[in-house]
């Protein structure tokens, strides 16, 4: 065997390799045969994909030689004003003498996005100011820009790398395999071809990791290597030994608060003691708020540990730092943690007399689970180094783009919590009641009449109930404003109709009658119709009939086909359980009306874990069908192009 190329006159980064086999007409020569050309076509398509990625991170660096031209020239006109010349920073070789006028900051002008309120507030009143002021300020935004974009540069550099030399170990390990099973040596000869090949041969990408690397350094790290390299190839994070035993020993520490609470319910009669309507009416909705926290919290433990396990890339979905994303068994850490100080308050509240005389009620009991609330508030905001402080700040800056929706730009992490908060609308509204309870001073005597009978505090939990979908009717609106995406409009229908569904059911509730029932009724079917058919078609991309899996999709990551079905029914039935918002059902002869409230509340908690699961497959697929592995970073100049033609 041998190989030949089919265009003789073509340069070596374009050639089409195919190989000659000369022993096709031997048994089982026509299989080889059928074997080559399979491998020479994959051969080609990493030849082809590879190349174009090659000038795709060329014309890359082009343009971030650009922006560094501008940039240290912003940075010498801002901190030192009469010098007229900069020193190098080019990340091309050829360039690398040359040196940078200031005149280049006449042709630039700001990249204003419209990423914050201010900028998006000017952006509508076309007030946008795109012109140079040579501030400090714009010298810090230009710099941090500049430099994601160079760290973002380099991970796709050393992607691309990894990607050469992992498709050269595959065809070695292929034709090795090869060699031993048809025991012939062809794999030297093949792989002469591969080394001589441009996968092999080209050194552009190592360059430029290495121009890159320098200039980062130099640029953005002051010349300290040590501190460059560490930001431009962080360490992996190492697994803990200690988080799993402290895993260990707040579940076993739970475990035994659980059979200590039951163990005083059962020895004391609690259930049916006089007391106990009282207590289902004022302390469990209090503590209720930290079992819809923990469930949901043990539901994205779980979903980390499918998306690790079946390789969904969570971390760069997100845009967590990396390094710095919480395995399961760190969420689980924080978990247990919480149930711990949780059930102990709990049993805490049962030790005390159940005297129906509610004088004999001690306040300061009565302001335990306020407490717990103060601090986990207290440790959510703790400035300190301490308890995944990157991680809290990332949910704290995610959480404060959902309130302001739509100033902000609209990222995945932030429609994806303000999906989380559409599934908690009963732990708001025990917020709501921690408000009513402890401010209006019931707790004192452990009643919570004045709330319950308080028009202002049924509409506020109307009002409460409404404004997670109002916050994705403004993402939605703010999607469609940025790219005038049909789907997005669509989308902030769905959750319009489950506004519409949300309100119709208070008026009715209000009101009565006939006619608001019907309508109550009717919004409330379309919402449920609506968001079922967006979850499985839209967010998970199922029910595709003409796919390579029949009513699934064309690519899937679970190994089992019947889980995709078990998971569609589940959504569909789980769905129910979030009609109780709407429809406001609470009466069952058994349970507590509270009780139910919460049943029917975590189960849709538990649908959301399953809804974060697929969506999150669906979106990881998508990015390897696009051959996205790193982020896209704005950068902060744009050349003006049309002056310098002037000025030519």
């Amino acid at each position: 065997m041998h190989q030949t190329d089919e265009e003789q006159g073509a340069e070596e980064c374009s050639r089409s390799y195919q190989t000659i086999f000369l022993r096709s007409s031997e048994e089982g020569g026509d299989l080889e045969l059928v074997f080559f050309r399979g491998l020479d076509d994959e051969f080609n398509k990493v030849m082809e994909f590879y190349k174009s990625k090659v000038d795709e991170v060329v014309k890359q660096a082009e343009e971030l030689n650009l922006q560094m031209d501008a940039l240290i020239a912003l940075r010498i006109k801002v901190n030192h004003p009469l010098m007229e010349v900069t020193q190098e920073s080019k990340i091309s070789e050829e360039d690398e003498d040359k040196r940078v006028s200031l005149d280049v900051l006449n042709r630039v002008k700001i990249n204003a996005t419209t990423e914050t309120p201010r900028s998006t507030v000017r952006s509508v009143f076309n007030s946008l100011n795109l012109e140079l002021n040579y501030s400090k300020n714009e010298l810090k935004h230009a710099q941090g820009k500049l430099k994601q974009a160079f760290l973002e540069f380099h991970e796709k550099l050393r992607f691309l790398k990894n990607y050469a030399f992992l498709n050269q170990l595959a065809f070695f390990k292929i034709m090795k395999k090869y060699d031993k099973i048809t025991s012939r040596n062809a794999s030297d000869v093949y792989m002469q071809m591969v080394d001589e090949s441009y996968l092999s041969q080209s050194d552009e990408v190592a360059k430029l990791i290495d121009r890159v690397e320098a200039v980062f350094i130099k640029h953005f790290c002051n010349g300290d290597r040590h501190r460059g390299m560490n930001t431009l190839r962080p360490k992996c994070k190492r697994e803990k030994h200690r988080v799993t035993f402290f895993v260990g020993c707040f579940f076993g520490f739970s475990l035994a608060l659980m059979v200590a609470i039951i163990t005083s319910i059962h020895a004391r009669d609690l259930l049916k003691d006089e007391g106990q309507t009282q207590y289902m009416n004022t302390i469990f909705p209090l503590y209720s708020l930290f079992g819809f926290l923990l469930l949901h919290m043990l539901m994205y433990a779980a979903n980390v540990y499918f998306w690790t396990r079946y390789h969904v890339n969570y971390s760069f979905i997100f845009g967590f730092k990396q390094g710095t994303e919480l395995g399961f068994k760190q969420v689980l850490l924080l978990s247990f943690g919480l149930s711990v100080l949780v059930l102990a308050a709990v049993l805490a509240n049962l030790e005390m007399e159940l005297d129906p005389e509610t004088q004999s009620y001690k306040a300061l009991t009565e302001l335990l689970p306020l407490g717990l609330v103060i601090a986990v508030l207290l440790v959510a905001i703790c400035p300190l180094n301490i308890l995944y402080r990157t991680n809290r700040f990332f949910f704290l800056i995610c959480l404060w783009h959902c309130i302001c929706a739509p100033l902000y730009m609209v990222t995945l992490p932030d429609f994806f919590l303000a999906d989380q908060f559409t599934s908690q609308v009963q732990l708001l509204r025990n917020v709501e009641f921690y408000a009513c309870y402890y401010g209006w001073g019931d707790f004192k005597k452990r009643d919570a009449t004045t709330c319950n009978d308080s028009n202002l505090y049924q509409t506020i939990s109307i009002v409460i109930a409404v404004v997670p979908y109002w916050i994705r009717v403004l993402q939605c609106l703010r999607r469609f404003c940025d790219g005038r995406d049909s789907t997005q409009a669509m989308n902030g229908l769905k959750y319009l109709s489950t506004i519409a569904a949300v309100v119709s059911r208070a008026i009715y509730t209000l009101k009565g009658g006939t006619t608001l029932k019907i309508i109550a009724a009717s919004t409330s079917g379309v919402a449920t119709i609506f968001s079922t058919y967006w979850d499985i078609v839209m967010d998970w991309g199922l029910l595709c009939k003409n796919s390579e899996n029949p009513w699934l999709r064309d690519k899937l990551i679970l190994p089992s086909k019947y889980i995709y079905f078990i998971a569609m029914v589940l959504n569909v039935i789980l769905r129910l359980a979030w009609m109780q918002t709407v429809l406001d059902f609470h009466e069952a002869p058994f349970l507590h009306r509270n009780a139910l409230i919460a049943i029917v509340a975590s189960l849709e908690i538990i649908r959301r874990g399953i809804w974060n699961f697929f969506r999150l497959e669906n979106e990881h697929l998508n990015n390897v069908g696009k051959f996205r592995a790193v982020k896209s970073v704005p950068l902060p100049f744009i050349y003006d192009y049309e002056d310098e033609d002037k000025d030519a």
